[in-house]
């Protein structure tokens, strides 16, 4: 059984005039000690679907269709103090921008320790102990000094590194991570990818990693989910996904990336733009920008359907009776 599943989900924002749907049918899942690739442009939908996992779609958007599990146990209809009780406990979350996720005007210890007794059952003595062993573990230098260090005290990579801390203190078995490295310079990044990974390794923690950096998702991930325009449009392996992607907008994504063994003048592009929520065209909301399209793809819209090397694909190329139509 999956640890972390998302079933069919669909993320509406009514307007005066019109409903947007932001995500589209999206269904994810993750194992145990798995990590998790979600990868695509800005505007994807990547981030949303961090939100309707955590509880967190900004009104008047609401999740209207699908069902969000944890170990089997639906969570995304549950009242909102049983969800900040998940939050943390049992699902923690790692931000793009360190600030966000920590207040300037309070310690890092004060905001470890808060964060440990609001979920543990411990005393203050122990929460601070607890403060001191997650930050050695993330790789903060003298941890017992630096408890009383405040924020802006700290460079950016080193605060990624507490709101890691942050993410752990209860011991969660599911860690989301939205752009963890976006920020950080090459090597930071590299260090904290490093930190994920070891912690998804020896605690058996279910990582999602949300990222726009195939680099990143191929360092990191076991498996990957490709989103385009709310929707996804292709799972598979990392590793074949990336020797072979199926999709035409995987395809594009991957030929755009430098390759170290290839000679080339200009890096392929992907032509176009990711359409606005308002814009979505009918059928497969790639094809305006496809340079695989036929008929049908204006007409109707594909799901995820098998497209080999253990792949799924959106895609009419792989529904072979009627590729031609």
């Amino acid at each position: 059984m999956a640890l972390l599943e998302l079933q069919n989900v669909r993320v509406e924002i009514p307007l005066r005039r019109q409903t947007l749907v932001a995500l589209d049918d999206v269904s994810l899942h993750v194992e145990e000690g798995e990590v998790l690739g979600v990868v695509g442009e800005s505007g994807a939908g990547k981030s949303l679907t961090v939100d309707a996992i955590i509880g967190l779609v900004e009104p008047p958007g609401r999740i209207t269709h699908g069902e969000v599990l944890l170990a089997g146990r639906r969570i995304d209809n549950l009242p909102d103090e049983a969800l900040q009780r998940i939050r943390g406990a049992q699902i923690g979350v790692v931000f793009q921008d360190p600030m966000s996720s920590l207040n300037p005007l309070y310690s890092i210890g004060y905001q470890l320790v808060q964060t440990i007794r609001a979920h543990l059952d411990v005393d203050l003595a122990a929460a601070r102990r607890r403060a001191i062993e997650l930050l050695a573990e993330v790789g903060i230098p003298d941890p017992d000094r630096r408890l009383s260090f405040y924020p802006h005290q700290f460079s950016g990579g080193m605060r990624q590194r507490v709101v890691i801390a942050l993410a752990l203190c209860a011991g969660p078995r599911v860690i989301i991570a939205d752009e963890p490295t976006t920020a950080l310079d090459v090597s930071t990044q590299a260090q904290i990818l490093d930190l994920l990974r070891r912690l998804s390794r020896q605690h058996r923690t279910a990582v999602v990693l949300i990222s726009h950096d195939m680099g990143v998702i191929a360092e990191m991930a076991d498996r990957v989910a490709v989103m385009y325009a709310g929707r996804i449009v292709e799972t598979g392996a990392v590793q074949t996904l990336i020797d072979r992607p199926q999709h035409p907008y995987t395809q594009g994504l991957m030929s755009s990336i430098p390759r170290i063994d290839q000679d080339v003048d200009r890096l392929a592009q992907v032509d176009g733009a990711m359409p606005r929520l308002a814009d979505i065209p009918a059928g497969c909301a790639f094809h305006p920008r496809c340079p695989k399209f036929f008929d049908r793809c204006r007409r109707e819209r594909p799901d995820l359907r098998p497209a080999g090397f253990s792949h799924e694909a959106a895609c009419w190329l792989f529904d072979t009776p009627n590729a031609n139509e």
